[in-house]
């Protein structure tokens, strides 16, 4: 299995669309401000964001045509320096929700909206979480599975 995007679906679709173009910097991988699709990524070979008209996917699933009531999920992207990034995105017309701010130890976050209201968290990893060894936690498997049993 691949994981290949999350899709929005959306009401006033060019409004995202620039959103994400021009406020984000996101590229779309074809021009198509008119819908009904479109999907974006920061680089090639990435999982991305997609845009869906929500009055098309309610044709292909009726339930999807009603508008979500409260927030359903956050859209997390990674940025090298959120204090620049911060800056950059607030002069092509962002409006963030918070500033950016410490989440927790290892997080410094900013949180602003699409034309929809869809929560964007902008994270810069101060430090990244402790994983294992992978050299070790290979030797380590291949140990076992060549154990007798």
């Amino acid at each position: 299995m691949e994981f290949t995007q999350i899709r929005l679906l959306v009401t006033d679709f060019g409004a995202v669309y620039r959103f994400y173009r021009d406020v984000l910097g996101l590229q779309p991988q074809f021009e198509a401000e008119g819908g009904p699709y479109a999907k974006f990524t920061a680089g090639p070979g990435q999982a991305g964001i997609a845009l869906q008209d929500r009055a098309q996917m309610a044709g292909v699933l009726e339930r999807l045509g009603a508008e979500p009531e409260g927030y359903r999920a956050v859209v997390v992207l990674r940025v090298d320096d959120l204090n620049t990034a911060h800056t950059e995105l607030a002069s092509r017309g962002a409006e963030f929700l918070q500033g950016p701010a410490p989440m927790g130890e290892r997080i410094l976050a900013a949180h602003l909206a699409d034309p929809e209201g869809n929560v964007i968290e902008l994270q810069e990893w101060l430090a990244l979480r402790d994983q294992p060894d992978s050299a070790s936690a290979t030797a380590s498997a291949s140990a076992s599975s060549s154990a007798p049993e």
